[in-house]
């Protein structure tokens, strides 16, 4: 069995970690059974986070009888202290624990300091002293947020998207978070559903060693493939390698990641994360699912965009939202007319 440590926190956890936003989706036996399933096979690494609606809740059900056998990282979007506390004994309670491992600040715009006037770092450390939070982490999607908290020494933990479509520059927070003994979890290993062949995934994963990728499941099949690769990992190899270099010609570049940042901001409520990669999940996973009257009329919803400019102010990637949805709507039309992509 392959494992990985969290830098300074001698965290040591399977190469595998749980992603837990996606059962939020389903019932809570259904998560249940999918969490235990996790455990019985060796998964014991469990990311949640309060933002997650019921996610907590449903590891506090499944996981509480092994709780001191697992570690769990949940996060907090909170913008001050009291906030802080509120989700943090909230977030106690679900996961039926007095402690968690790792607690992160949830996508802050900003990287929390002690005396940034928020009250948050603050917060945690007395957090830290008083037992209910093992490590600090933090999580991002904005590069300059990373680099900051990486080089502030004041973060045990780093989660971040990280998968074979990275920039050099996201390349280069996996290095120095090794050199400043930084634990590295990796969001968004399959970037977003983009990347459609597990092995691939999990053998690039495999290349770093300070890196752990949270996948995030859903579905018994799905977990099932990454439990199969505890006991028969997948290696670097010329086939893998071709289905890399393949996915970088085809996806790499300006893509929607589907973080959903963006979304709040929207004056016409069109859902962004997913019409404006639209296309591309056609090509990579064609599905009657993409092509119900629903996904239909919310692709219409393109129709009413008013070029406010909101979606690309808040994208962590510097997107040009508005043309990426123009283009994702050209191209659901033609499908719906029967052209290919």
């Amino acid at each position: 069995m392959i494992t990985v440590t969290l830098g300074s926190t001698g965290i040591t956890v399977n190469k595998n970690g749980f992603g837990a936003l996606p059962i939020q989706r389903i019932s809570h036996a259904d998560a249940a059974a999918l969490l235990m399933r996790a455990y019985e096979a060796g998964i014991n690494f469990f990311d949640t986070a309060r933002f997650y609606t019921d996610s907590e809740e449903k590891i506090g059900e499944a996981l509480g009888g092994v709780r001191d056998k697992i570690f769990i990282a949940t996060k907090t979007a909170a913008q001050n202290a009291e906030d802080f506390w509120k989700d943090l004994n909230t977030s106690l309670n679900n996961l039926k624990t007095d402690y968690v491992d790792i607690y992160q600040f949830h996508n802050p715009s900003f990287c929390p300091k002690p005396g940034d006037g928020t009250g948050l770092y603050e917060a945690m450390l007395e957090a830290k002293a008083q037992g209910k939070v093992r490590h600090i982490g933090i999580t991002n999607h904005r590069l300059n947020v990373a680099e900051e908290a990486i080089e502030s020494g004041l973060y045990e933990t780093l989660q971040f998207p990280f998968n074979y479509l990275a920039t050099e520059r996201e390349h280069e927070l996996v290095s120095a978070c090794r050199a400043k003994n930084m634990g590295f979890i990796a969001m968004k290993a399959l970037s977003g559903g983009l990347i459609t062949n597990s092995r691939a995934a999990y053998a690039y994963q495999a290349e770093f060693e300070n890196v752990l990728p949270i996948w995030g499941v859903q579905r018994a099949s799905e977990l099932e493939e990454f439990i199969g690769y505890i006991s028969n990992p997948p290696v670097m190899d010329d086939e893998i390698r071709a289905v890399i270099e393949a996915d970088k010609k085809e996806l790499a570049g300006n893509f929607c990641r589907g973080c959903g940042y963006c979304m709040p901001t929207c004056p016409v409520h069109i859902e962004i994360n997913n019409c404006a990669r639209m296309s591309l999940l056609l090509r990579r996973s064609p599905s009657e699912l993409q092509l119900t009257d629903a996904v239909q009329a919310k692709m219409k919803k393109i129709e009413d965009c008013i070029h406010c400019g909101q979606c690309s102010a808040h994208c962590p990637y510097g997107l040009d939202t508005p043309k990426l949805l123009e283009e994702n709507y050209k191209d659901y039309m033609e499908v719906l007319a029967g052209k290919p992509l």
